[in-house]
């Protein structure tokens, strides 16, 4: 089928790359020119596992295209996948203003029957009122469809998750809209869950807090299993063999970050507050997350007398491993505190650097783990970069003035580490 994607975010050109390996006549549309000469060229502007050589497959196999003219793109097509950002607003609720954009777009340009499907995290309700509202504007007697398809990506493993994923939700008020959707998965050959819209658009939410929810929870156990000498890593391999809960999203550490748990949690807590509800649960989850991301920033403060002109060792930025993206990551919010009580910090993350520095010009970028640690009285890892995991004790030893290390994802043994001679803390442990 041939389809436009708007978007060429994580979400839009995730998808448009994986619809073309699928077969489908897929273009892609965003309005930043420099980016779309890049991804013409073969170039992924986005660090994902696999992607920029599926990218540069479907372009050599002229099924992959990219650009700037929503009119050509959306005119003819079958099938328009809206994939661009509904990021938070202050009050917690989702900015629109990106889809009702290309809900103009759409509305002036198609020029045949067409589906708009809506990839992008929205409020439930959104499809009703993209329906609406291209309606209102359309220019042409043209009949359009409106369909919700949530997805399921996790960053750095967004392209597998794409081509195998558990299952793909489509959610459609008409069968029509459902046998064209179900039409564009069908070289996919994976299970589909089709419900109405409204349902469609809860599901994503239910995912996103639920999994939220669970990493809060470990978390909280976590911080009672230091106070009473439990740890939190043998608590979680007892836990996982249980098939009511399962073994992932068990982890403890310096909380979530990312795209997606940060603001679907404040989303869902937004759009309970307006139907006069409170969800606790998720409500509890939010708040425990932020005080997770700085509990080691204050174990350290106990520690030393002050970070004063001290060198302090960052490793790892991005939110997870896999991924250059800073969106909500932790190590942002304890740079910051660190600069703020004076340390001389020295970064060094394997992919997101480049993002760092836009962000932080004038904090130091080492090139590799030595190099940030060399001198540092203290270290603390963010990221659970396998590079990292595979330091030794000695590592920290040799090249730190002092071996003290703060680790926010609990990556080594705390017994190896103290017989490695290091000065170790980690949460839960």
């Amino acid at each position: 089928m041939k389809l436009a994607v708007a978007g060429t975010g994580y979400v839009g050109l995730v998808a448009g790359v994986c619809f073309a390996e699928r077969g489908h006549l897929v273009t892609c549309v965003d309005v930043d020119e420099e980016k779309v000469a890049r991804m013409r060229a073969g170039e992924s502007p986005i660090y994902e596992v696999g992607l920029e050589e599926l990218l540069k497959k479907n372009i050599a196999e002229n099924r992959l295209f990219f650009t700037t003219d929503y009119e050509r793109a959306y005119s003819d097509a079958e099938a328009i996948f809206i994939g661009v950002g509904t990021p938070e607003q202050p009050d917690g609720s989702a900015n629109l203003s990106y889809i009702a954009a290309v809900c103009r777009q759409i509305a002036q340009s198609v020029t045949r029957d067409c589906l708009v499907v809506v990839k992008s995290t929205v409020p439930v309700g959104t499809n009703d009122k993209v329906e609406q509202y291209i309606k209102d504007n359309l220019v042409r007697d043209v009949t359009i469809r409106v369909a919700s398809n949530p997805e399921f990506l996790a960053q750095s493993n967004a392209v597998h998750d794409m081509l195998h994923a558990a299952r793909i939700i489509i959610g459609t008020d008409d069968e029509e809209a459902e046998r064209q959707l179900l039409e564009i998965y069908a070289p996919f050959d994976l299970p589909v869950v089709s419900v109405s819209r409204r349902s469609a658009e809860m599901i994503k939410y239910a995912c996103n807090n639920f999994l939220a929810l669970k990493i809060s929870f470990m978390n909280d156990m976590a911080n009672l299993c230091e106070l009473v000498g439990a740890n939190i890593d043998d608590v979680a391999e007892g836990m996982r063999y249980d098939p009511r809960i399962g073994a992932k999203f068990l982890k403890a550490g310096v909380g979530y970050g990312g795209s997606c748990f940060p603001k679907d949690t404040k989303a869902l807590t937004y759009l309970a507050r307006q139907n006069g509800v409170t969800l606790k649960t998720v409500d509890a989850a939010v708040e425990i997350n932020a005080a997770q991301r700085t509990r080691l920033f204050e174990k350290a403060k106990k520690r030393l007398m002050t970070f004063e002109d001290m060198k302090v060792a960052v490793l790892g930025l991005a939110f997870k491993p896999g991924t250059d993206d800073l969106r909500e990551a932790p190590s942002l919010e304890n740079v910051r505190l660190l600069l703020e009580h004076g340390a001389n910090l020295v970064c060094y993350d394997p992919v997101a650097g480049e993002n760092f520095h836009k962000k932080y010009p004038d904090v130091p970028l080492a090139k590799s783990v030595e190099e940030a640690l060399e001198g540092a009285f203290c270290c603390f890892i963010f990221t659970e970069w396998d590079e990292f995991v595979r330091l030794s004790p000695e590592m920290f030893r040799r090249k730190m003035r002092v071996p003290l290390v703060y680790d926010g994802r609990n990556i080594f043994d705390p017994d190896n580490m103290k017989r490695g001679g290091v000065e170790y803390y980690s949460i839960g442990r």
